[in-house]
């Protein structure tokens, strides 16, 4: 499988980040869910979801920005 090379970002890395985000909201969603024993339809209650799906997202895209095509973290081709 080819990687994307240093400081690139392929259409790929952008849809497994995209899933990472959603991953990142479900799991929050439901660590929020079971903290308080319900959903809310509140912006309070959301709010946490979508940061923390959000910030997955950009380390995901970050963390793939700075990986090399040989998968090795902050080094060049």
């Amino acid at each position: 499988m080819k990687k994307s090379a240093f400081f690139t970002l392929d259409w790929k890395d952008l849809v497994k980040g995209f899933i990472t985000a959603v991953i990142g909201a479900l799991l929050t969603l439901v660590y929020q869910a079971i903290q308080e024993g319900t959903i809310a339809w509140t912006w309070v209650y959301w709010q946490p979801v979508l940061i923390t799906s959000i910030g997955a997202g950009i380390a995901y895209l970050l963390k793939n920005l700075f990986t090399n095509s040989g998968d090795q973290f902050a080094k060049t081709e």
